[in-house]
């Protein structure tokens, strides 16, 4: 009986024992719980799930393309189009006030352009604009109708006119830089002062072409009629799209790469000295030489879309070495040109723009100011740097080779001058910029090196040593 009793006791204490540690597990289990969630609650929210959600997995075929045409103008200028449309990859329509005469469907006969779209009536909205054309409000709802096709899977919406020439990858990879999931209104402005100023240093001109993530153009789709509404006395489209989107409270995020090209005449200049970042567009193809001598227009972009086609993210990218024995001054426009200084010279100046171009529009100090930093382009050619053209490019398992052949002209020589020269060769390997170059751009270097040949030049580009200077040498 005794032991009955003691047992009872014992198997009691053990008993309330578990409770208790049961008890004190639950609480620590709380208290562990609560810090996490309270630290969790004021950390800042993890912008991007991942890095491959972040910047690796944004391809074309997340890009719907809206393209701003009309009747006129479309049979001419779809062949700036067919330069860099990528039919297998690529979604969008070109968006024309009537079809075509030659067009019965919806679609253009030609598989290597993006099909037609008849634009809606806008004879409902007004527009004030003296002198104006009120196909701008066509134009501007490209934007609300673009979203209507109901394409699936889309992060990006990037608009443009039929003679904006995009270099397609260099746009993947601008737009990689920022999360789609997010509202964003991504472009540039002009290249001229003026024109900032009459229509606004926040708005992305429609000529250099612009994208809106795709959270945000379902929303400006929903109040872009209702908006447009209250603007008949702007001028243009892109006025109108920034005028909406600012009142959704969306300001401009600003890409160098995108040009809308306001100038005339030859546009070497800006081409040779491209800024720091890839190519993403062209504009103006019309109003400008063509960008190789001897060359159409269309001609001229096929030839700059073979170096394209090989590296698209060196394309333009500018690169400057000196050569010790001589004292030149070498400046690489890849895929384009390279300009031979026969004296050395501050890098500041080397990168400043030379002022081939002419004015956009004839008038006072303002119509020629721009919004980079120019120089003197001499008016004799012979007191200019010696100028070598893209001819041919290739690559191989050893890299890339462009060749660059002397542009013609009647100078006289003397032994030290780089117009002895008949030919550059610049090697350089295939640029993949990863997230963080994108986000912190770096030039690179570049090496003259020993050739057998007094007539040619070789140079090779590469990565800077993390405390290399790019400078003249005394």
């Amino acid at each position: 009986m005794q032991r009955f009793k003691w047992l009872s006791k014992t198997q009691s204490s053990f008993h309330l024992l578990n409770i208790v540690l049961i008890s004190s597990t639950v609480c620590v289990t709380y208290i562990i719980a609560s810090a996490l969630l309270l630290h969790n609650s004021n950390s800042p929210p993890n912008v991007y799930s991942s890095f491959q959600d972040a910047y690796g997995s944004t391809g074309l075929e997340h890009i719907v393309f809206g393209i701003a045409s009309n009747q006129k103008s479309w049979l001419k200028r779809k062949d700036y189009i067919k330069i860099w449309w990528e039919p297998r990859q690529m979604r969008g329509c070109v968006f024309l006030e009537t079809m075509p005469p030659n067009a019965t469907t919806s679609t253009d006969a030609d598989a290597t352009l993006p099909p037609l779209c008849i634009s809606e009536d806008t004879s409902r909205f007004r527009y004030t604009f003296k002198g104006g054309l009120r196909s701008a409000i066509r134009v501007a709802r490209m934007v609300l109708e673009t979203v209507a096709l109901n394409h699936t899977n889309v992060r990006w919406y990037v608009f443009g006119d039929d003679d904006t020439v995009f270099f397609p990858q260099n746009l993947v990879k601008t737009l990689s830089k920022y999360d789609h999931r997010l509202w964003y209104y991504i472009g540039s402005g002009s290249e001229i002062y003026q024109q900032n100023k009459y229509f606004s240093f926040e708005m992305a001109f429609g000529g250099a072409g612009f994208a809106i993530s795709y959270p945000l153009a379902r929303v400006l789709a929903k109040v872009f009629d209702s908006c447009i509404e209250r603007y008949p006395h702007l001028y243009g489209s892109d006025s109108r799209v920034y005028s909406c989107l600012a009142e959704l409270g969306v300001g401009l995020t600003r890409e160098p790469g995108f040009h809308q090209f306001d100038v005339r005449g030859d546009a070497f200049g800006l081409l040779a000295t491209h800024p720091l970042t890839p190519l993403v567009s062209l504009h103006h193809m019309d109003h400008v030489d063509p960008i190789f001598p001897n060359m159409t227009a269309t001609k001229a972009l096929e030839h700059l879309f073979h170096a394209v086609n090989v590296d698209s993210q060196r394309i333009l990218q500018q690169t400057v070495c000196y050569d010790r024995w001589f004292s030149w001054t070498i400046s690489i426009s890849w895929g384009y040109a390279v300009q031979v200084y026969s004296k050395h010279m501050f890098l500041p100046d080397v990168l400043s723009v030379p002022e081939t171009f002419k004015q956009w529009t004839p008038g006072g100090v303002l119509a020629g100011s721009y919004t980079f930093n120019t120089r003197e382009f001499h008016p004799d050619p012979c007191r200019r740097p010696t100028i070598f053209l893209l001819d041919t490019v290739s690559s191989g398992r050893h890299g890339i080779m462009t060749v660059y052949k002397k542009s013609y002209e009647n100078c006289t020589l003397d032994n030290g001058s780089p117009r002895k020269l008949g030919e550059i060769r610049v090697s350089t390997k295939k640029l993949d910029l990863n997230y963080k170059q994108m986000q912190a751009p770096r030039r690179q270097c570049c090496d003259v090196l020993s050739s057998k040949s007094g007539e040619l030049l070789d140079i090779a580009v590469r990565e800077c040593n993390e405390d290399e200077l790019i400078h003249m040498h005394a």
